[in-house]
């Protein structure tokens, strides 16, 4: 009766899961119809603060760069680069074109000409106002009143000082400049049409297909149709994003299927028959449809390097399947139900313990670690679900014997046990060499950048595009905060003045600010001032040489504020600068160009004693988080192997070092293999290694409890080779941090699987 009830239980939780996998079929047609998928490799990081002005305005600086796309097209002479220019944009403009260019407005200078003109006194250049305490300023502002471009006594006297068309100058930039109604860029000895284009496409939810640059390769090809010799340099985001995005999307196939295949070789070399490939294959697919279906449903989006690291899971599911058939060839004559049972409680602390390994990677506060983690748990879960609830009513028969898997059990035998003999001295010896010499090479770095690496073809032509444009860098700039706006005007010119002595001595190439087109109403008033009292001396002095008596031209009634600036379409450029009120702070950013790397504390300093004022370097305060974060989990992972040496002393007794001590050793040998490698350490490396004292123990503890048995030491040997597959692929990645992830596990779990064997007590006696 017992039975009966059992048998009836376990069947009902089969067709139960049946039921759940169906409903997994259904999400994953309809999460991959839509493809949420994000490739920002910032959404990997946890908050940087919890100051909110700060995230305002790095959200602003970007939102402002997440869909744009700049070109530059350069030829021999201006009319190729016009034609090409013009094709180039033509090309675009096609319906298809998941580009589009952003038109430029005609009216938009004369509008800004206008909306200024009655603030004309109140604006002026540092240079300016150097100017006007010149003595001979008056002299001079007088012999432009002969000189032929003077426009007559009227339009001279509107700006005596010729203050206007300098203030312009300034604003736009020495390089930039319109020619035959195209922007023009003045670098590298030649002019180039600067052409900006947007994209349709969402910039961080892509579909690893190379939309943007095909796009760019067939308008580049037109342009070069148009006018033969063309340079074309491209730049943006958008670009950076898409290619983050194919690379996943060829590394998740070249890992995923490579994973794939390693496991089906092993179970068929194992176990000679089709079903036990289809079965474990069954289990590892609904194992990562689980995955993917819990992390959308937990986070609403699966980053796309969740989906490369979540590939390798493919290397460690399929421990379950392989542990079932494994038991089944070795006890043919046990029936299948009576066998799960004796497996489950094996079956499930190894799933307990790989589960706890992957959900410790989301102890840390970082959103992709945590999806990595949820995914893996989840993917581990349901493969187990399959193996324990579907296997023993689907494997009606026993896998016949293979000289392939008889040959793994009985290479035990064979393997070398730890004794006080010359062959053990030497080899550690090897090691105590291997360690000595290695760990003092191995290097730190928690730099931003080993989290990802773009193309080098593009990044070469984003640095271009740089230096040929001025951009600034949004990565570090100065974030200027008060208790209103023009608090935070006023304490923006006290930082732009020093700026201007920094750019002066070679160590910046110019800034990008609000009260650039924005001053202080204070010193509006102070230049107006300024300005009219030296032109009234000018005046002054023309109404003696002419004879006259001209009547200076009208102040400005009012200052500009900035309600009227921000309404205006000349304020767009420039918004994403300007905070405004933030939980009843206001704040502004000022970014930098021409940074030289070796000024940075120079510009720090800047800052100091300035009130409201600060530096933010976000690649540095990233890479400090990281460093944390970093120390944080190495803290966790020894008191992870004083808890697991406390568990296996509770289990083992005496003999838990046996089981303890091969990953240990393991662990350290593959980071003085680093170190030979010259592989930095850094975040994921400490996370791999907590993955290693999850996975690589599991090893000691099934040796330990089945002394010298050839089945169990068959199914350890599968799922450690099939690990090391599945892992060292993920080492192909091209992101580092993947790389470094998978290298080091290939290392350690490589090192274990050698070493566990060698750690085994002696064998029983026989009786």
């Amino acid at each position: 009766m017992t039975e009966a009830l059992h048998s009836a239980r376990w069947k009902a939780l089969a067709w139960a899961w049946l039921l759940i996998v169906a409903a997994l079929a259904v999400h994953q047609a309809g999460f991959w119809r839509a493809a949420r998928l994000d490739s920002d490799v910032m959404a990997l990081l946890p908050g940087e603060t919890d100051d909110a002005l700060l995230q305002a305005a790095n959200a602003r600086l970007s939102e402002g760069a997440t869909r744009q796309v700049v070109v530059l097209v350069g030829a021999p002479d201006w009319a190729a680069t016009r034609r090409a220019a013009e094709a180039f944009e033509a090309s675009v403009a096609g319906a298809a074109s998941p580009l589009a260019v952003v038109a430029g407005d005609e009216d938009a200078l004369s509008g800004a000409l206008a909306f200024y003109a009655g603030h004309r006194q109140g604006l002026l250049t540092p240079a300016q106002r150097a100017q006007l305490d010149d003595p001979r300023t008056v002299e001079l502002a007088l012999a432009r009143l002969y000189s032929p471009g003077a426009g007559g006594f009227g339009a001279w006297r509107e700006d005596p000082l010729g203050l206007w068309p300098a203030w312009w100058q300034a604003r736009a930039g020495a390089g930039l400049s319109s020619r035959d109604g195209q922007l023009i860029v003045r670098g590298e000895s030649r002019d180039w049409a600067l052409l900006r284009l947007e994209s349709r496409l969402p910039a961080f939810q892509l579909d690893g297909e190379k939309h943007l640059r095909d796009a760019l390769d067939r308008t580049s090809a037109a342009a070069r149709a148009a006018a033969g010799e063309v340079e074309i340099i491209t730049g943006g985001v958008p670009l950076h994003a898409e290619a983050a995005a194919v690379r996943a999307r060829t590394e998740v196939g070249t890992i995923g299927l490579g994973s794939l295949l390693a496991v089906v070789a092993l179970v068929w070399f194992a176990f000679r028959s089709p079903r036990p490939i289809l079965m474990v294959s069954a289990s590892l697919l609904v194992g990562c449809a689980a995955g993917v279906s819990v992390t959308a449903l937990v986070f609403g989006k699966v980053h796309l390097l969740t989906l490369v690291f979540g590939a390798s899971l493919v290397g460690v599911a399929e421990d379950y399947g392989i542990h079932w058939f494994a038991s089944r060839q070795a006890q043919p004559k046990v029936p299948p139900r009576t066998m799960m049972r004796r497996l489950l409680p094996a079956l499930g602390l190894a799933l307990v313990t790989s589960a706890l390994a992957y959900l410790a990677l989301g102890i840390a506060p970082f959103p992709g670690l945590r999806q990595m983690a949820v995914f893996s748990a989840a993917g581990l879960a349901a493969a187990f679900a399959t193996v324990a609830l579907w296997f023993p009513w689907l494997d009606r028969a026993a896998p016949r014997p293979s000289a392939f898997a008889s040959a793994v059990g009985r290479s035990l035998a064979w393997w070398p046990r730890v004794t006080n003999r010359w062959p053990a001295w030497l080899a550690a010896a090897v090691a105590a060499a291997v360690l000595a010499t290695g760990l003092p090479r191995l290097t730190i770095n928690d730099d931003l950048r080993s989290l990802q690496a773009s193309p080098p073809a593009l990044v070469a032509q984003e640095a271009r595009l740089g230096r040929v444009l001025g951009l600034p860098s949004p990565a570090q700039y100065f974030l200027v905060e008060g208790d209103d706006a023009e608090q935070v005007r006023e304490r923006e010119e006290a930082l732009t003045d020093r700026l201007a002595a920094l750019v002066e001595n070679d160590g910046l190439g110019g800034w990008r600010a609000v009260t650039d087109w924005l001053p202080s109403s204070a010193r509006q008033r102070e230049d107006a001032a300024r300005v009219q009292a030296v032109e009234g001396r000018v005046l002054a002095r023309a109404a003696e040489l002419l004879g006259d008596a001209p009547s200076p031209p009208e102040p400005a009634s009012q200052t500009l504020g900035h309600a009227d600036w921000l309404a205006h379409p000349v304020s767009e450029p420039l918004r994403p600068l300007w905070l405004g009120p933030v939980e009843g702070r206001w704040g502004s950013v000022v970014l930098l160009e021409g940074l030289d790397p070796g000024r940075l504390p120079a510009l720090a300093a800047a800052a100091e004693g300035l009130p409201g004022v600060r530096w933010v370097d976000r690649s540095a305060t990233i890479s400090a988080v990281l460093s944390h974060y970093r120390l944080q989990m190495s803290a966790w992972l020894l008191a992870g192997y004083a808890a697991v040496a406390l568990a296996l002393w509770l289990r083992f007794g005496r003999r838990a070092w046996r089981a303890w001590l091969p990953t240990a050793l393991a662990a350290t040998l593959s980071l003085a293999l680093l170190g030979w490698l010259g592989v930095p350490l850094q975040l994921f490396g400490v996370l791999a290694q907590l993955l290693l004292l999850g996975v690589g123990v599991d090893y000691g503890i099934f040796l330990l409890e089945h002394r010298d048995d050839p089945a169990s030491w068959l199914a350890v040997s599968l799922g450690a080779a099939s690990t090391l597959l599945a892992f060292g692929l993920l080492a192909l990645s091209a992101t580092p941090a993947l790389h470094s992830f998978g290298l080091t596990l290939l290392l350690g779990i490589g090192l274990v699987w050698l070493i566990t064997p060698c750690f085994r007590p002696a064998a029983p006696a026989a009786t």
